[in-house]
């Protein structure tokens, strides 16, 4: 296609993209009670060949040709990526200090099960001819199940916390520490299993070395180094045009030296967020960035990788019992590994099992990673299908799973605790008189 054409086309994926997002989130969030993300997920599955494609294929090709993949991939990478950056300038690094020992023990089991999973799981599915490639060893089959199990989503974490009000609560704070580190680990994991697989070990050693490096200066450097930023801010009452676009070159750049490395572009952003200065200039910089990113460049991210999504390949009996098993094993791991490490890290039960549901979640971030797989030669179609599968359940779960277990309890607590408030200063009337 020509350039004109590809502009042209590319208006119209947008509009639909729009339309299909902010229509089906709403009806998730109105009668299903699931977070708009979550929505948005969906819709990016349905503009996919699962369900558009294979009610109207001519038109489904017709708004989304191959030729118009690539531009649309660059706004879904920097969609999620920008978001991610809005997310760390939200979190909370005094929150994270104080759970530092549940994080790490929460991250920690939350990849440790899984990974035993993918150990008892993997001769079985690797003797299932078309799962994996041939060439593929035990090893190597291992790993990347391992990394596909074990993996959060979490861009959808993040929004789930958000949108809920959690994100500077220590359960907020306490699920993204332990996503990241999870996620980092398992694209960590990735890393190996492509240079073992035939990328080189330069690979596996750029994204450890890299990412490493790259955390340590920013977190460790980036706050000291960024105050001028805020403390200009307050001078100026606001944020200049000149001071956000300063902002969004560090933000890129941070976004390009992770992709770099062989992690992915959120990484980056997020560590950035985490590390800018509080006040005036974090609220500021949301505010200005924050209903772009979030009506406009996410839903393209969502949409990307619905149009690598094909659900009706599984049709067999025999595979489709494979998927259960692994969807299964994947969720008793998962969710329940993590509820685990956080009681046994002090948490008391609703905090813990609230963790497990938000980190049983795999999202879009499991799309990632398997649409590399499926690229790479890793795994075939039937595998890819059902590991989309396990993405979607999960997901779909965690925000009702996590309103029974938490949510509930976690407004009756606060309920109670502003009654026990209100009448310890006298400014009200005994619990009978209540109605």
């Amino acid at each position: 296609m020509l350039p004109a054409e590809i502009s042209i086309v590319f208006f119209a994926q947008l509009f639909v993209i729009i339309v299909a997002a902010r229509s089906i989130g709403w009806f998730g969030k109105r009668f299903l009670g699931q977070p708009q993300v979550v929505g948005e997920m969906i819709a990016g599955v349905v503009l996919g060949p699962s369900l558009f494609g294979l009610l109207a294929p001519d038109l489904q090709a017709l708004i989304f040709p191959k030729d118009t993949k690539s531009v649309l991939y660059v706004g879904a990478q920097l969609g999620v990526g920008l978001y991610m950056f809005l997310v760390g300038l939200g979190f909370d690094r005094s929150h994270f200090r104080s759970n530092a020992a549940s994080a790490g023990a929460v991250s920690f089991s939350g990849m440790a099960a899984p990974f035993l999973v993918a150990v008892l799981l993997a001769p079985w599915l690797i003797s299932i001819p078309g799962l994996f490639a041939p060439q593929l060893s035990l090893f190597q089959a291992t790993l990347f199940l391992g990394a596909c199990i074990s993996i959060t989503a979490f861009p959808m974490l993040a929004r789930i916390i958000h949108e809920r009000g959690l994100s500077e609560s220590r359960l907020g704070a306490l699920s993204l520490s332990a996503g990241a580190i999870d996620d980092a680990g398992a694209w960590t994991v990735l890393a190996v299993v492509l240079a073992t697989f035939g990328g080189g070990p330069e690979i596996a050693v750029k994204a450890i070395v890299g990412a490493a490096g790259f955390a340590i200066l920013v977190l460790g450097f980036g706050p000291r180094l960024l105050k001028p930023l805020g403390d200009r801010a307050g001078r100026e009452g606001g944020v200049s045009q000149s001071v956000l676009g300063f902002v969004l070159m560090l933000f890129l750049l941070s976004a390009f030296a992770m992709d770099w490395a062989g992690m992915h572009a959120v990484f980056g952003g997020f560590l950035l967020g985490v590390a800018m200065p509080r006040g005036l200039l974090a609220h500021e910089v949301r505010a200005k960035l924050e209903p772009f990113t979030v009506v406009l460049l996410l839903p393209m991210f969502f949409t990307y990788s619905g149009l690598n999504t094909q659900l009706s390949t599984i049709g067999d009996t025999g595979l489709l019992v494979v998927a259960l098993a692994i969807l299964a094993a994947s969720i008793l791991a998962k969710g329940g590994a993590c509820w685990a490490a956080a009681r046994l890290t002090g948490q008391d039960n609703s905090t813990a099992l609230g963790i497990g549901a938000l980190m049983n979640a795999r999202g879009l971030m499991e799309l990632i990673i398997i649409n590399i797989g499926l690229q790479k030669g890793i795994i075939g179609v039937e595998l890819f299908s059902m590991l989309v599968l396990m993405a979607v359940v999960t997901t779909l779960m965690a925000s009702p799973l996590f309103e029974l277990v938490y949510g509930r309890k976690a407004r009756q607590r606060g309920e109670l605790g502003a009654l026990k408030d209100i009448r310890e200063e006298g400014t009200m009337a005994p619990a009978e008189n209540v109605s």
